[in-house]
């Protein structure tokens, strides 16, 4: 075989992926890009140029949620910011929110630099509601002897036993509620705990 020839065939293999290109990198998907997922810079605090570093993670770091979920927070181009404290994947809530024995998602998106609380009901799955939102650079915090900056907003569910043991400092505490709230916590300070009951949202009554 002439020397041009081979060298043809083989540009021609490469091309079509039957043989690995010395050098070639496989590319992730969109997604799960490396540079998107953690997000750096430097905010101004007190006069001073002050840096951050948030890290997320891609929705397909969440198996657990519904197909039609996980369709709507890939349209609006969601990624899961992680607290500074994460360890496991984390602001991804699965609970009966809505009403007892609903099954209900609450997840935490960032997308174009605004981090937003989005609660899709199990009756209502091709809809969601933006519970709050705000610009991801409002939620951070120090947290450690370096000085950077982390993200510092949380959230979990709170079954009933646990709203119940949160109000324990009430001069007159309510009886159990009968279905779950949405614990949504700055790290290392203050939680309050989202209620949906008779078609809105409320805030559970807490010791000051």
């Amino acid at each position: 075989m002439k020397l041009a020839t081979f060298i043809l065939l083989v540009a021609v293999t490469i091309a079509l992926g039957t043989v690995p290109a010395r050098g070639q990198r496989t590319l992730l998907p969109p997604e799960q890009q490396p540079s998107q997922l953690t997000d750096s810079g430097h905010i101004v605090v007190a006069g001073h140029s002050t840096p951050y570093l948030i890290r997320h993670l891609p929705v397909s770091s969440f198996p657990e949620l519904p197909a039609g979920v996980v369709e709507l927070l890939n349209r609006r181009g969601c990624l899961i910011p992680q607290t500074y404290q994460a360890h496991r994947p984390e602001n991804v809530v699965h609970a009966s929110l809505e009403g007892p024995g609903s099954s209900d998602w609450a997840v935490l998106c960032t997308a174009q630099g605004t981090v937003s609380l989005l609660v899709f009901f199990s009756d209502t799955p091709a809809q969601f509601l933006v519970l709050k939102s705000a610009p991801e650079t409002e939620r951070l915090q120090a947290h450690d002897p370096t000085g950077v900056l982390g993200f510092n907003w949380g959230i979990d569910p709170a079954s009933p036993g646990q709203v119940h043991e949160a109000q324990s400092g009430l001069e007159h505490r309510p009886p159990f509620v009968d279905h779950d709230a949405l614990a949504d916590s700055i790290v290392d300070q203050r939680t309050i705990y989202h209620f949906y009951r008779k078609n809105a949202w409320t805030l559970v009554d807490l010791p000051d």
